[in-house]
């Protein structure tokens, strides 16, 4: 699982700082293909692996755009999408499934580290079930990514959003 992700500073486009978005892009976008790679060649069978499975995380905002927010955070997010479709159409018949878990909102200190520690509770009236997502619920979602039971699934994109 691919789980490393920052979201920057809150800004619109033109106050983006630029070595605050090659950071993000280097953690969220670089770091993920990078340790694919890594898993890939560990779990290939024309690697010598057995196959296995590939979780990265995303972000509904990578549909939602965060626009006044974190544009930058979700475009690096569509591009953990678009990374995440196309490495499972290339390793599928070396016995890698990659797929992505993309949350919505969820209670963790990603917000108050970005400098809004109320944000979830100020969005929660956005979300149709009427509150964000523990940890635990993304973490689900996960788990049953890398299971057998999702042993047919590959190339996709789950949402985990609580409607929004």
């Amino acid at each position: 699982m691919n789980n490393a992700g920052i979201t920057g500073d809150f800004a619109r486009v033109e106050s983006i700082r630029t070595e605050m978005l090659q950071r993000l892009l280097a953690v969220n976008v670089i770091g993920t293909i990078l340790c694919s790679r890594e898993a890939v060649r560990r779990l290939a069978k024309k690697h010598g692996g057995r196959g296995g499975a590939i979780v990265n995380i995303s972000s509904r905002a990578a549909d939602l755009g965060s626009p006044g927010e974190w544009v930058h955070y979700a475009a690096s997010k569509g591009a953990v999408n678009t990374f995440t479709v196309g490495l499972a159409r290339e390793v599928a018949s070396e016995g890698v499934r990659v797929n992505a878990v993309a949350p919505g909102l969820v209670e963790t200190d990603i917000h108050a580290a970005a400098g809004e520690p109320g944000r979830v509770a100020k969005l929660a009236n956005t979300i149709p079930l009427g509150r964000a997502a523990t940890p635990h619920e993304i973490a689900e979602a996960v788990i049953w990514m890398l299971s057998s039971a999702a042993s047919y699934v590959t190339g996709s994109i789950l949402t985990v959003s609580g409607g929004r």
